[in-house]
């Protein structure tokens, strides 16, 4: 088995990065800081490679420079069971120069692509009735954030 580990890109912001991160997200914590010392291409000291977990999961955010920068074409999709959490996620991820985008997906401060999803979407979209899918894929489409009670709405007609 092996163990995969996304790493996020940064370009001096890794360390303030998983701070917010693990701020938003139960069950998340740092677990290394590796710095830069002496000679290395950013100030001795400077966080080179951060080890964190959100949730469990693990991940590293990398201060490599201006080199690369995030898109869309990576999200990370974030299940929230509750109105109230779809609320609280979307809010955290958005304050500060976050961006909402549609469906449930917005980019954080730091450019990273989000997706804050119910459960209960995936489970109305695959229903067999199919009019009432395309009733859930049509009210989606014109939400930015997901709104479960309006994705209910669109499924009962």
């Amino acid at each position: 088995m092996y163990d995969i580990t996304p790493c996020l890109w940064f370009d001096t912001q890794a360390e303030e990065a998983a701070d917010y991160y693990i701020s938003i997200f139960e069950n998340s914590e740092i677990l290394e800081v590796s710095r830069y010392g002496e000679g290395a291409p950013m100030p001795a000291g400077t966080a080179l490679v951060v080890t964190f977990t959100i949730d469990g999961t693990r991940f590293q955010a990398l201060n490599g420079g201006p080199a690369f920068h995030f898109t869309e074409a990576i999200s990370f999709y974030a299940n929230a069971s509750t109105q109230e959490e779809i609320d609280r996620l979307w809010d955290a991820l958005t304050r500060d120069g976050g961006e909402p985008s549609q469906c449930g997906w917005l980019k954080d401060k730091y450019g990273v692509s989000w997706q804050i999803v119910p459960p209960i979407l995936g489970e109305l979209l695959s229903d067999p009735d199919q009019a009432k899918a395309g009733r859930v894929m049509q009210a989606m489409l014109g939400m930015s954030k997901l709104d479960i009670a309006g994705l209910e709405a669109a499924a009962r007609g």
